[in-house]
């Protein structure tokens, strides 16, 4: 399977997937149940692209300056900082760590 097929095929699995949600009615999809899943499933997936991002290169799983200015996120995000002061100082912790010299 060539890499064009490969996306193709995910385009026409995602407009299909994108029909079938479409066709289901309403009342389904707005009962608790489905509601809940679906809140719970943005966050497992975004919590899952933040991990890769941060802790991933190429195919080797790596800690460096990323890992604490997440944590240092996390930590202002728990304290109810404003979204701007959060990305700032998570900034700030990677680039002083790595002008340290710990992990590029």
């Amino acid at each position: 399977m060539t890499l064009w097929t490969a996306v193709l095929l995910a385009a026409i699995v995602c407009v299909a997937l994108k029909t079938v949600g479409y066709l289901l009615p309403a009342s389904l999809l707005s009962a608790p149940r489905p509601a809940r899943i679906s809140d719970l499933l943005t966050v497992a997936l975004l919590g899952a692209l933040v991990a890769v991002q941060a802790l991933g290169v190429g195919q080797a799983v790596t800690v460096d300056a990323r890992v604490p200015a997440l944590l240092a996120a996390g930590v202002l995000l728990a304290l109810r900082a404003p979204f701007l002061v959060v990305v700032v100082a998570a900034a700030l912790v990677a680039a002083l760590l790595r002008l340290l010299g710990w992990a590029a």
